[in-house]
């Protein structure tokens, strides 16, 4: 290659790169300019004290979109309600399987009411409910059919249906992780995954393994950050007080629509910390 050919090859490969880089950068900036949303699961101790209060606090404090965790006795009109004059608006639900099983009509019409986006599993049961212990392998298997079936369901109802995970998911049987099971054998048309980037950091596994490989399965975050305590076992702590470094997680997150903060543990005042992790969230960057 001569000299001006090799230039000219230079300066095209150095645009590429250029703009690839600069497409990881909008990429990157996408996935935090989203509103600041919350797990109500980080409230549930305040919302029955002064469920209208609380939803005002949470407004003032920056959150602007909220994923419920139980309904607090209010029918979808009351509920809706108090988030419009709150200013939040409700995107998402969680429910245990074991509840919605046996009470999945009556919950997507809630839901529908609500004006859900999402409504997402938060934990799992075994097969054989007279059984104890961890889930085993097919009761994994067993719970991608189930998650297949309600998806189904949600779905016609308009919504989009999802799983939570927690820790017990990334357990191993025969060298089958049981996430990958839910992953492997729910329908993607059907079902979606809200990855909890807290509880699978605690479990030893990586995030952006998950995310970089299928982003477009991963549209929720749960953003929660992680502290070993002096028991040995990881905590919920404030935004930034962690471990969990959310640089790569949110670069990773191409396929995010929304994410929630979720703080499950506090060590002084609840609205305070919850206040620190908006603001931590609202100058974050990648």
């Amino acid at each position: 290659m001569n000299s001006t050919s090799r230039r000219t090859f230079l300066k095209a490969t150095g645009a590429v790169a250029a703009a690839a880089c600069m497409g990881v950068g909008r990429l990157a900036a996408a996935a935090v300019n989203k509103p600041i949303g919350l797990q109500l699961y980080s409230v549930r101790n305040l919302l029955p004290k002064d469920f209208d209060g609380t939803l005002h606090q949470l407004s003032a404090a920056g959150y602007k979109e909220v994923e419920a965790a139980g309904y607090y006795n209010k029918t979808a009109a009351e509920f809706r309600h108090s988030m419009d004059q709150a200013g939040l608006r409700c995107v998402s639900t969680h429910h245990p399987l074991g509840v919605l099983r046996p009470q999945l009509d009556e919950l997507i019409e809630y839901g529908h009411a609500l004006g859900l986006d999402y409504m997402i599993c938060s934990s799992s049961v075994r097969r054989d409910p007279s059984l104890k212990g961890p889930l085993t392998l097919d009761d994994w298997r067993w719970v991608a059919s189930e998650f297949n079936r309600i998806g189904e369901k949600v779905k016609a109802a308009g919504m989009t249906f999802g799983y939570h995970n927690h820790v017990p998911e990334f357990g191993t049987e025969n060298g089958v992780v049981f996430y990958d099971e839910l992953l492997k054998r729910t329908d993607p048309k059907l079902v979606v995954f809200e990855l909890d980037c807290g509880w699978i950091s605690a479990s030893g596994h990586d995030p952006i393994a998950y995310l970089s490989k299928t982003p477009e399965r991963f549209p929720l975050l749960h953003v929660k950050d992680m502290a070993k305590g002096p028991d040995g076992k990881f905590h919920s702590v404030v935004m930034g007080h962690g471990v969990v470094n959310y640089h790569p997680i949110l670069r990773a997150a191409t396929g995010l629509k929304h994410y929630f903060i979720e703080q499950e543990e506090f060590t002084s005042d609840t609205m305070d910390e919850l206040r620190q992790d908006a603001e931590y969230m609202r100058t974050f960057s990648v």
